[in-house]
């Protein structure tokens, strides 16, 4: 489910999506289903699971300080700080990875 989420800029509406998709699959391995009176957070605090999005902050901030470490002129250093030349379409611009971190690492991006 997170291959290639090193790259990935998530929307909130993605945020959301992942969310609920693990809570399905933490409600089936808990063994309840979704008439049962469990909130989210008691069967996350039950199980002990780390949040997907955690996880997904984790290797992006991982992948982050791998590209640092390479030397200048490698492909993905030098994709990191590419700015496209030229004019651009109206509208919002697009979120870009490094849009999603701040100084610290930290996620500044959407919170389900």
């Amino acid at each position: 489910m997170l291959y290639g989420s090193e790259t990935w800029t998530i929307k909130a509406r993605d945020a959301r999506r992942i969310t609920a998709a693990e809570m399905k699959y933490m409600r089936i391995t808990a063994g309840y289903t979704w008439t049962d009176y469990k909130t989210n957070a008691q069967i996350t605090k039950e199980l002990k699971i780390t949040s997907i999005l955690d996880k997904l902050l984790e290797y992006k901030r991982n992948w982050i300080q791998h590209v640092n470490r390479m030397p200048r002129n490698g492909s993905p250093r030098v994709m990191k700080y590419y700015s496209p030349t030229g004019r651009r379409n109206h509208g919002r611009s697009l979120k870009r990875l490094l849009d999603t971190l701040d100084r610290n690492g930290s996620t500044n991006g959407p919170t389900p």
